[in-house]
């Protein structure tokens, strides 16, 4: 097996507040992806919201399933917020939110509503 196995995306997102930047890594046996703002990361569970609050970074997790895995980018927009760093907290995004809204809550500035 070799470098052709592997499979990387990364595109713009357009969404009605803005443009991110949607990345998904694949090889055989694993995946991970994101959506880059310029405010944060919305991420699947590869990522570490105790290590992103060390660095002051806004990164808001979501879970995937063995029955609907997070591959795509796209994938995280109806899942659900499973973990989010102290500066996610502060843009207002929530556990249980979904991908969506907390995406929308990268663009807002300072919100703190509801899911």
């Amino acid at each position: 097996m070799g470098i052709e196995a592997l499979r990387v995306r990364q595109e713009v997102i357009q969404t009605p507040e803005g443009e991110a930047l949607g990345c998904s890594y694949q090889w055989p046996g694993g995946q991970y992806c994101a959506i880059h703002t310029d405010r944060g990361i919305l991420g699947c569970g590869i990522y570490d919201c105790q290590i992103a609050s060390h660095f002051k970074m806004a990164v808001a997790v979501c879970r995937g399933t063995p029955e609907r895995p997070l591959c795509e980018p796209e994938d995280l927009l109806e899942a659900k917020v499973a973990a989010v760093s102290q500066e996610a907290i502060k843009l207002g995004i929530q556990p249980g939110m979904s991908g969506r809204r907390a995406l929308q809550c990268f663009f807002e500035n300072g919100f703190a509503g509801e899911s």
